[in-house]
């Protein structure tokens, strides 16, 4: 009986213990995402999510309400910016990469493991390339400025990506679109289109 009841009570300090230093970690993880980034009460960042805004001004990711945050949001340091609404989504292990503007609306479902990206992310002149990847491997970071040929990106309310989409630099995808999975998006995409394939080619429209 003693035994059983040392048990007991050694168990139960150490869920005190347990959820005291879970409370404290849930601290430290809520104080780096208002440092980061700019979110509402009702907004979902999961802990495996990673967002970096090397611009350090936490206006350049925004985050609305009810969203859920599972991916990989970055802001490169020398420019870009990132807008999320309500009620949208963004899969684990897909990447939203800034240098210019990425605008995601209200209601946008975004899969696991795509690639949306405003820029090119490395210089197309081979030296300045080479230069660009020694840079990032002396300082384990990205180089303040690149040419890296920006251009802004939206994506309109009610629109899903499907997984392992890529959507490149200068696209707007429409309202209520649909990027099928797999898909390559490098023109625009009107309103309620359903796209599949590389190239991307309409196939429906959905209402």
């Amino acid at each position: 009986m003693l035994k059983r009841f040392i048990i007991k009570i050694l168990a139960r300090i150490y869920s005190v213990f347990k959820f005291a230093y879970q409370q404290q970690q849930d601290k430290v993880f809520n104080d780096y995402m208002d440092a980061v980034c700019v979110k509402q009460a009702s907004t979902r960042i999961e802990k495996y999510a990673n967002i970096q805004n090397k611009t350090g001004d936490p206006s350049k990711i925004s985050i609305g309400e009810r969203s859920w945050i599972e991916g990989h949001l970055m802001v490169f340091n020398h420019a870009g910016k990132i807008e999320i609404g309500d009620d949208s989504f963004i899969g684990r292990d897909s990447r939203v990469w800034s240098a210019a503007k990425i605008s995601i609306g209200n209601r946008v479902l975004i899969a696991h493991n795509v690639n949306i990206h405003d820029n090119i992310s490395h210089p197309l002149d081979s030296t300045a390339r080479h230069e660009d990847f020694k840079y990032i491997l002396s300082h384990q970071d990205l180089r303040p400025v690149n040419d890296l040929r920006e251009a802004a990106i939206v994506i309109k309310d009610d629109a899903w990506i499907g997984f392992n989409a890529i959507i490149t630099k200068g696209i707007t995808i429409g309202k209520g679109a649909i990027v099928g999975a797999g898909t390559i998006i490098t023109e625009d995409v009107p309103d309620y289109a359903i796209v599949v394939g590389n190239p991307a080619k309409i196939i429906k429209y959905t209402t």
